[in-house]
């Protein structure tokens, strides 16, 4: 925040510098003067605003724009290439020390003319704070135009030596650094420094002077010696920073707890270091000497190579070597790991897993280069290796389930977590305390120089964060250090090389000599074959076989190679631009097709990873490139699509892409209207990366809580989701706690996905498109108690995961029910039963009894079945009488297995299953033609007659109201009541959190923990809310979990109004949702199924009949008959608040869910034609092209727009339309015809209808490529 004065010294305006952003343009526009086309040229302002590197607008206290300019890191010469500009440079003016990290041209500039000057020095100032590395700005003056006196006052010629010539059009001033932010002067503190630099620490913490006293920090200058020195920063005589550093580290704690493999443990090598276990091969611990005029990068990048076993944290039997590292997950002393279930193998589907699977899996996005511990085969490998493997020695359990006796589904026995060992010397000195006033902290680097010159024997430099602290300037040039499991230290490890301060750091293409040096730059990558291939096609032909063009550049520092990247031209550009929102980043009419490129690789010493942004703005640049995609694919792709490309270590650099809901369209029924095939092509589904100019000089900020999320359910996925998917933060310590880790990560089998209902939040497509395995480090296991005070969650009973934030959301779950005990032949019914139905059971059930609760259990159900089940006549029990027993009986049916041998026995419901009595008609007739022996009203009695629980059930029996029921059985599928895990349960209650019934929160997600939030189907609401059957089951889940990171993201982003206590509540309402309830599902009868329906409670139906509410229902077909049965409801508001499909043929789902919510005359007006007998089929009447428009992803956006416009007051108009609605509308009267036609006159007069309609249009010309179906204004 800066105050400036007008030229003639008139009123002041107080100003505050943000980036640009594209709506800015037309504000820009009106700064224009007549010198600035004069200087600059004619623009494109928004073509300049999305291409510029850095962008700078000025605005007042009143948000209006005062200044803004544009910087490019090329000059804007059309005789110069900007990927030559600077040997241009070099020979015109002899400047040797300009370069691309320490250079920026600016393109454009317009200010407030009373404020331009003191506008200009901002700007600068600004540019080169954001920067700091930027030492030069240039500005390019066309011949015979004199800068405007604003621009003179910033700008200087620049000097040229009398051989050269100069360029012929324009001349170069520049603007240097020190003129404006200097380089601060670093020098050795004295003790007389203490008054200067006590009121800056007090300012930002009093936690030193309360326990050291007033004098701590003269006290500490004074005890400088060999091994602890303290420096300050020092400004006009005055100190106005302070860093005290020592060689007194702890290296053998550090190696404990942080993954030190790339930084050789923080040690000298040494001749006896282990770097990997027996009998792995160990690696030379030293490189050849560099020349005395190079730095040794190679020897502080990768000396040693962590071996996959360094990182396995509980198993080491899986095949797959998939490692663990990442969250801090520290064993509890004495626990011994349970036997239980296995984690699931996330390359197999069916069966489950037999494979052991790692306790812990890190998130890709920390992957950095020489650690080995990250790589996309870490997930795929066990597919790659079976790929490769003779057919005798592939895993059984990765086939298609055989004859063959399944294996137990249990994880192999537990290894002992490698961790290498150094002998060598100290290599690193650590910083102890550092603080600096907040004018300058941009300015914190320029330390590092004199920290480095006091301690010459060592080559790193390390801190340690609390993970609270935010991210402060001086660290973000540092490497942050992966935890490793466990880890015992509640900060965050931070280091920095010696070499990380040259500055010399070129990026150039590769030639053909580079590629030893390349080779073996990447020696320890996986998949590093696949970029020397890829480097090789390039040095041999510049462009694939197919004709794509293939770009390859090298990233030099002192004439070693320390980073290579290879891209393509982006051939699918149109694919991603309908299938993946990039227009939240882009203005994509901006880019031209061949200014899109896709990386394939991209590896960086570790060393320089502060320079990741750079090595890729460099590569843009040079490639005359403006935007860079960068695909994931989830593990169970094929090997083809995996060896395409390798990790790259530039993930936390790049912004996630969220994909875009596609239209189900009729293409035989649009025929030539049809979208072009490059948008309908099916690809395989992949999450998408992103960075462009304008992300390469913007900061993310970063976030070191460690948030952890119990429950992998569509609350928990949700959230995770917007954490991850926020472009402006990196949250480095997300943890999910799940029994079976994140969903999706199995091959897909739609008829293990058939067993369960859906919801629709998420489907295998959409994990594979989100991919929270490169953001989220993942916990196998279940939550066994929380530690409120130590702050961790013990899972499984022997592993602790610290928090600083803890997220339950761990759901409701099918539990074993417990049997009542009666006996059947003493004439007992359900009106004297001796025990509770509705308990379950606590002790070990019986082992063929079944819970399916998610993927996995369907996988682990349905295996069995086809290899036990199938081969044995006797019946499967199905106990339950909601739709997942359903869902069950269907599954084992199509499997193929006889109805005869199924028994649905459905205990009395509270409720229907379904609320259409034409669904549930169609169900109870499937299930009698396929021979199912259905039984209602029966609770569970006993199993194999007895009171004490089996081993395995070989009959069951039931009472019920009237007579009783026996029943044999081989398998007993449960689905009878879902409740809250007993697991989490007890830990929940053992740490005193309040739970009555259900976990206890407010409105605003909190539990009694402060720290603690819940969500989902776990929750309730206080009872002071009065609203006992309001619970967040009653919502959709998504939206749930969007709206509990909402309120959290106030806790972290710097843009959000920071809210660091719950608030007060004075009204005690809960908050409202309003995205549909959706439930589909395959029914017995091969019926696919889909309900839509409004959030919330319904109301029965005597009441609404009672309540005389004008809402309607519309239906089409018999769901035996081969149009299907289709249902609509229609508010009081002629909205569309229910959807009710049942058919034999696949549904369109993603397109009637868009139906929700939409006004029926929007519908073409429905409800009308309905009445006319006009439609006769809903089905076919929603497939009309007419309606594509409705089901597009940006339509809602659309009529949030529209209605936006409507509560807009025109400019000649004293109200709004909306006002004039709200005068003439009474809810006891209604509106009168007179009243009607004033209101559509006002419609007319101002405006709006006009207004309206070129919204429309302009909405189907911006969406053409995926609406072609619509007319355009001209083509009729």
């Amino acid at each position: 925040m800066t105050t400036l004065a007008t030229e003639g010294g008139g009123a002041s305006e107080v100003i505050n510098a943000r980036r640009t952003e594209s709506l800015d343009a037309p504000h820009i526009l009106d700064l224009v003067q007549p010198w600035t086309e004069t200087l600059f040229g004619r623009f494109n302002v928004v073509n300049i605003i999305e291409k510029a590197v850095l962008a700078v607008t000025l605005t007042n206290e009143s948000e209006d724009i005062m200044a803004h300019a544009a910087f490019f890191d090329y000059p804007n010469m059309t005789d110069c290439d900007p990927a030559k500009w600077e040997s241009w440079m070099g020979n015109l003016y002899s400047s040797s020390q300009c370069n691309s990290l320490n250079s920026l041209f600016m393109h454009y500039f317009v200010a407030h003319k009373d404020y331009a000057q003191g506008c200009a020095r901002e700007i600068v100032r600004t540019a080169f704070n954001a920067v700091p590395d930027l030492h030069f700005i240039f500005l390019v003056v066309p011949v015979g135009v004199v800068p405007d006196a604003s621009i003179a006052s910033v700008f200087n010629p620049m000097n040229k030596p009398e051989s050269s010539k100069g360029p012929r059009k324009a001349a170069i001033f520049v603007c240097h650094r020190h003129s404006h932010v200097p380089v601060l002067h670093i020098r050795k503190a004295r003790v007389e420094d203490h008054d200067d630099l006590t009121p800056i620490f007090n300012r930002q913490s009093d936690m030193l002077k309360a326990t050291y006293g007033d004098f701590f920090l003269a006290e500490l200058i004074e005890a400088q010696d060999d091994h602890m020195h303290c420096l300050v920063a020092e400004v006009d005589g005055t100190a106005i920073g302070f860093m005290s550093i020592s060689d007194d580290v702890n290296l053998n704690l550090m190696n404990e707890c942080f993954e030190l493999g790339p930084s050789h443990g923080l040690r000298k090598p040494h001749p006896d270091d282990v770097t990997s276990p027996e009998p792995m091969p160990v690696p030379s611990p030293t490189q050849p000497k560099a020349s005395k005029d190079e730095v040794d990068i190679d020897k502080a990048s990768v000396t040693s190579q962590c071996s996959k076993d360094e990182v396995t944290e509980v198993t080491a039997g899986d095949e797959s070597g998939k490692e663990a590292v990442a969250p801090e997950v520290e064993e509890q002393p004495g626990a011994k790991p349970p036997k239980g279930e296995g984690a699931v193998s996330r390359a197999s589907s069916r069966s489950g897993s037999v494979g052991g699977e790692s306790k812990v899996v890190p998130k890709l996005s920390d992957a950095q280069m020489g650690d080995s511990t990250h790589s996309l085969l870490s997930d795929s490998t066990d597919q790659e290796l079976q790929m490769d493997r003779p057919p005798s020695t592939e895993n059984k359990l990765s086939r298609p389930p055989s004859s063959s006796t399944p294996k137990p589904l249990e994880p192999p026995p537990l290894s002992k977590r490698f961790v290498p060992t150094y002998n060598g010397g100290p290599n690193a000195f650590s910083i102890q305390l550092f603080c600096i006033d907040e004018r300058y902290e941009m300015r914190s680097c320029d330390f590092m120089p004199k920290a480095f010159s006091l301690f010459t024997d060592y080559d790193f430099c390390v801190v340690t964060v609390p993970h609270l602290v935010p991210e402060f300037p001086l660290i973000q040039n540092f490497v942050r250090i992966t935890p490793r499991c466990p880890s015992t230290l509640p900060q965050e490890l931070y280091a920095f090389h010696r070499s990380g301060l040259l500055k010399n750091f070129v990026v150039r293409p590769a030639c053909s000599g580079d590629f030893a040096a390349v080779q073996n730059l990447v020696k320890n990558i996986l998949l590093n074959e696949n970029l020397l291939q890829d480097l090789t096609q390039y040095n041999k032909a510049r462009r694939d076989t197919d004709g794509t063009e293939i770009q390859a550049y090298i990233a030099e520092c002192q004439k070693q190679i320390v980073g290579v990247a290879i891209i393509r031209r982006e051939e699918d550009i149109e694919y991603i631009r309908s299938h993946y929102n990039i227009e939240d980043f882009i203005y994509f009419n901006h880019h031209r097709r061949e200014d899109h490129a896709h990386l394939h690789h991209l590896a960086l010493n570790p060393i320089f990873s502060h320079l990741t942004k750079h090595f890729i703005k460099e590569i843009l640049r040079l490639s005359n490139k403006t935007c860079l995609y960068y695909p994931l694919y989830p593990i169970y792709s094929s090997k083809e699509t995996v060896l395409r490309h390798s990790l790259v270590c530039s993930l936390g650099t790049m912004v996630p892409v969220r994909a875009r809901r596609q239209i189900k369209y009729p293409v035989e029924q649009l025929g030539i209207n049809a979208p072009s095939d490059r948008i309908l092509v099916e690809r395989e589904a992949y999450a998408l990366n992103h960075i462009n100019r304008k992300l390469t000089l913007e900061p993310k900020v970063t976030i070191n809580a460690r948030i952890v999320v119990v429950g992998a359910s569509d609350v928990g996925l949700s959230f995770l989701e917007t954490f991850a998917y926020c472009p402006h933060l990196r949250f480095n310590n997300l943890t999910l706690i799940s029994p079976h880790g994140l969903p999706g990560e199995m091959l897909p089998d739609a008829q293990r996905d058939q067993m369960l209902p859906t919801s629709h939040c998420y489907s295998q497509q959409d994990y594979a498109k989100v991919s929270l395995r490169t953001w989220v480090n993942v916990v196998y296991g279940h939550m066994t108690a929380i530690e409120r005070k130590k702050k961790f969650v013990v899972v499984d009973g022997a592993y602790q995961v610290p928090y600083d934030h803890l997220v339950l959301c761990t759901g409701q779950q099918f539990q074993v029910p417990a049997p009542t005990g009666a006996d059947i032949d003493t004439g007992v019914t359900n009106e004297n039963l001796p025990g509770n139905p509705n308990h379950r059971l606590l002790v070990e059930p019986p082992k063929n009894l079944y819970l399916v609760n998610d993927m996995y259990d369907a996988a682990v159900g349905l295996y069995r079945a086809e290899n036990t089940l199938l081969k044995n006549q006797k019946p499967i029990v199905v106990y339950g009488s909601n739709i997942n027993a359903y869902c069950c009986v269907q599954s084992l049916l199509t499997l193929g297995i006889a109805g005869n041998k199924i028994a649905l026995v459905q205990p009395p419901a509270e409720e229907a299953c379904f609320e259409d009595n034409q669904v549930m008609e169609a169900v109870k007739t499937a299930l009698q033609e396929a021979g199912v022996q259905v039984h209602s009203g029966y609770y569970l009695a006993r199993w194999n007659d007895q009171v004490e629980i089996p081993e395995e059930i070989t009959c069951a029996t039931f009472t019920s109201a009237s007579e009783p029921l026996r029943l044999e059985c081989q398998a007993f599928f449960s689905f009878f009541k879902k409740a809250v895990d007993m697991n989490a349960f007890k830990a929940i209650n053992d740490s005193y959190l309040v739970y009555d019934g259900k976990l206890v929160i407010d409105a605003s997600f909190h539990t009694n923990d402060v720290t603690i939030r819940g969500a989902g189907p776990l929750t309730k609401f206080k009872r002071r809310y009065h609203a006992d059957q309001w619970t967040h089951a009653c919502f959709n889940s998504k939206e749930v979990g969007i709206a509990l990171a909402a309120e959290m993201l106030r806790l972290f982003d710097p843009t959000l109004e920071a809210q660091p206590a719950p608030p007060e509540e004075t009204l005690n309402l809960i908050p409202i949702y309003r995205s549909p309830r959706i439930l589909g599902a395959l029914l017995p009868g091969g019926y696919h199924y889909l309900e839509v329906k409004k959030p919330g409670i319904p109301d029965p139906p005597e009441q609404q009949m009672a309540q005389n509410l004008p809402s309607r229902e519309i239906y089409t077909g018999e769901a035996g008959s081969g149009d299907g049965y289709m249902k609509i409801g229609v508010s009081q508001y002629q909205a569309v608040d229910t959807v009710v499909c049942l058919s034999k043929k696949a549904v369109p789902t993603s397109n009637l869910i868009c139906l929700y919510g939409v006004h029926q005359r929007t519908l073409n007006n429905m409800l009308s034609r309905y009445d006319e007998g006009l439609i006769r089929n809903l089905y076919s009447y929603f497939k009309e092209a007419w309606c594509t428009a409705v089901f597009h992803d940006r339509f809602a956006d659309f009529r949030d727009e529209i209605r936006e416009l409507l509560v807009t007051s025109p400019r000649d108009a004293k109200e709004t339309l909306e006002e004039k609605v709200r005068k003439v509308v009474d809810e006891e009267v209604g509106m009168s015809d007179s009243q009607r036609e004033q209101l559509l006159e006002a419609y007319k007069s101002t405006g709006s209808k006009r207004a309206v309609e070129t919204r429309l249009l302009s909405f189907l010309a911006y969406n053409y490529y995926h609406l072609p179906m619509y007319a355009k204004p001209g083509m009729v």
